[in-house]
C-alpha cells in the first residue's frame, strides 16, 4: 500500500534490461513475478499519476510464463526477454482499447498489433497496457487527454510534458523499465526532459509507422523512453528497420545501438547553435546545459559554434505543416465506422457534426480548423506551401551544419516542467514549449534527450543531443558521455 500527499514526488529508477534479463537467465528472477510485481506498483499508483488508460494483464502474464519456460530450460533468450514495458495509446495494439486520449474513438478494440508492438513482443518484452496521452498526440503538457492529466512524478502539481506524457512519467515512476512514445513536434524529447528519463527521436524512416494513429504522416515517428542511453539504445535495435507495411520505412540496416552507445566521444565535433540560448531560455536550464557541455569537452569532445538562422521560423512553419496533415488524417474519424457516434443526429450530415463536435477537444478542434483554413483555396500557397519551402531551408541547415560537426546539443526545453493549468489558456505560450524540438521534426533528423542536471527545486532538466539523418549511433554514444558524467558525480 503506497501512501502520502499529492504533493509528495513518486521516482524510483528501473533496474537496466540487462541485469534483469540476467536475473531471468540465471533463475534468480522470474519474469511472472516481476510482471505481478509492476501490476502490484500500477495498482497503488495509477490513482495519483493517472499513467495507465487500460491494462493487458492476461497478455503479459502469458508472455511472461513464455519467458519463464524458456530460460527454465535454458534455452537463450530474447533481448527483451521478460522486460515490462507500456504503450503510448496512440499505438494499437490486439486485445486493448485504443482511445489516442480521445473520446471519439470510444470503444473501438483493434484487431492488430502495431509493428512496433508486435517486434517488442516477439524481442520478449511483457506488455503492461496502454499509457495516456495528449489527445491524439497534441499537446505539450498532457493536459490534452478525454481522461484526464498525467502528473509528473517529481511534482505532482506539475505537467510530465506532452504528448507522450505518460510514457515518460512511467518509466520516471518506475510503472514500467520502458515504454513506447511518438514524437511528431517533440512529444518524446519534451516529456523525457520534464521527467527526468532518455526519449529518443529516431530519423524518420528508421522506425515503422503501422499501426500508429496518424497525426501528421510527414513528421509522425515511433520511438523508447528509459531510464538510461543503453536501455533506450536496446529498444530502438528491436523497434527500428524496413516494415514493407510501411512505404515510408528504411532499408537501411539497423547497427547495434547498445553497443555503438559504449564507444568513447574523444575527438568527436559538437556544435553548439546560439539560436538556441537566445531569449526565452530559463537560467537554470542554461546553466544545466552549461554543465553538460563542460562535461562533453572533458571527455574529449571539441565544441565549436554553428549557425541554424531558420530557426526563428520552425514554430510558425510546423504548426502550419502539422495542422494542415491532421486536418486530412482526423477526416476519417466522422462516427460511421468505428468509435463515437452521437445520439443527437437525425440526418447524416447532422451524425458528422455532432459527433465531432461532441468526440474532439477543444485542442484538436482548434488545429483541424488551423490546417482546414491552410489547406483551402486562396490560402495554400500563402501558408502551408510556404511553410514547406521553410522546412526545406531548416533541413538544408542541418545538411550543412553536420558537414562541419558530428553532432549538435541544445537544451530540450526552455524551462523545467511547468504547472498544471500553467499555459491550457495560452495556446501560444504552450506551443513555444516545443520551440527547441520542432526543427528536427521537420529536418528529419535524429536525436536523443538525456538527463543533465535539475534544478534547485529537483526538477529534471534534459540536453538533446541531434545528429545527421540515420546516424543515432553518434546521438546515443554523445547522450551516454553526458550521462556517465552525471553518474560518476
Amino acid at each position: 500500500m503506497v501512501t502520502g500527499s499529492i504533493a509528495e514526488p513518486i521516482v524510483q529508477k528501473p533496474r537496466t534490461v540487462a541485469a534483469l534479463k540476467c536475473d531471468i537467465a540465471a533463475g534468480r528472477t522470474k519474469a511472472a513475478g516481476l510482471a505481478a510485481s509492476y501490476f502490484e506498483r500500477i495498482d497503488a499508483l495509477n490513482p495519483r499519476l493517472n499513467v495507465y488508460l487500460s491494462l493487458t494483464r492476461d497478455r503479459a502474464l502469458e508472455q511472461a510464463a513464455r519467458i519463464d519456460e524458456i530460460a527454465a530450460r535454458g534455452d537463450p533468450l530474447p533481448p527483451l526477454a521478460g522486460i515490462p514495458v507500456g504503450i503510448k495509446d496512440v499505438l494499437v495494439m490486439r486485445g486493448a482499447p485504443a482511445t489516442a486520449g480521445s473520446k471519439i474513438l470510444e470503444g473501438y478494440h483493434p484487431p492488430y498489433d502495431a509493428t512496433v508492438v508486435a517486434r517488442l513482443e516477439a524481442a520478449g518484452a511483457v506488455l503492461l497496457g496502454k499509457l495516456n496521452c495528449d489527445e491524439f498526440a497534441m499537446g505539450s503538457s498532457n493536459e490534452n487527454s478525454a481522461f484526464g492529466p498525467v502528473r509528473n512524478p517529481h511534482d505532482l502539481e506539475r505537467v510530465p510534458g506532452g504528448s507522450s506524457g505518460g510514457s515518460a512519467a512511467a518509466v520516471a515512476a518506475n510503472l514500467a523499465v520502458a515504454t513506447l512514445g511518438s514524437d511528431t513536434g517533440g512529444s518524446i524529447r519534451q516529456p523525457a526532459s520534464f521527467c527526468g528519463v532518455v526519449g529518443v527521436l529516431p530519423t524518420y524512416g528508421r522506425v515503422s509507422r503501422y499501426g500508429l494513429i496518424a497525426f501528421a504522416s510527414s513528421l509522425d515517428r515511433v520511438g523508447p523512453f528509459a531510464a538510461n542511453v543503453r536501455d533506450a539504445a536496446t529498444l530502438l535495435g528491436v523497434i527500428a528497420g524496413h516494415d514493407p507495411n510501411d512505404a515510408t520505412s528504411s532499408p537501411a540496416p539497423v547497427p547495434d545501438y547498445a553497443a555503438e552507445s559504449d564507444k568513447p566521444v574523444d575527438g568527436l565535433r559538437i556544435g553548439i547553435p546560439a539560436e538556441y540560448f537566445g531569449e526565452g531560455l530559463d537560467p537554470e536550464v542554461r546553466a544545466a546545459i552549461g554543465q553538460g557541455i563542460a562535461a562533453l569537452e572533458a571527455a574529449g569532445c571539441k565544441t565549436m559554434p554553428v549557425s541554424l538562422p531558420h530557426t526563428r521560423y520552425a514554430i510558425p512553419a510546423y504548426y502550419l505543416v502539422a495542422t494542415a496533415e491532421a486536418s486530412a488524417n482526423l477526416a476519417r474519424f466522422d462516427g460511421v465506422r468505428y468509435g463515437y457516434r452521437s445520439p443527437a443526429s437525425e440526418t447524416l450530415s447532422a451524425m458528422y457534426r455532432h459527433s465531432r463536435d461532441e468526440g474532439f477537444g477543444a485542442e484538436v478542434k482548434r488545429r483541424i480548423l488551423l490546417g482546414t483554413y491552410a489547406l483551402s483555396a486562396g490560402y495554400y500557397d500563402a501558408y502551408y506551401l510556404k511553410a514547406q519551402k521553410v522546412r526545406r531551408l531548416l533541413a538544408e541547415e542541418f545538411l550543412r551544419a553536420f558537414a562541419d560537426v558530428d553532432a549538435i546539443v541544445t537544451p530540450t526545453a526552455p524551462t523545467p516542467a511547468f504547472k498544471l493549468g500553467e499555459k491550457t489558456g495560452d495556446p501560444l505560450a504552450m506551443y513555444l514549449a516545443d520551440i527547441y524540438t520542432v526543427t528536427a521534426s521537420l529536418a528529419g533528423i535524429c536525436g536523443v534527450t538525456v538527463p543533465c542536471g535539475k534544478t534547485p527545486a529537483g526538477l529534471p532538466i534534459g540536453m538533446q543531443v541531434l545528429a545527421r539523418h540515420f546516424n543515432e549511433s553518434t546521438a546515443f554514444r554523445v547522450a551516454r558521455a553526458v550521462e556517465a558524467v552525471r553518474e560518476a558525480s
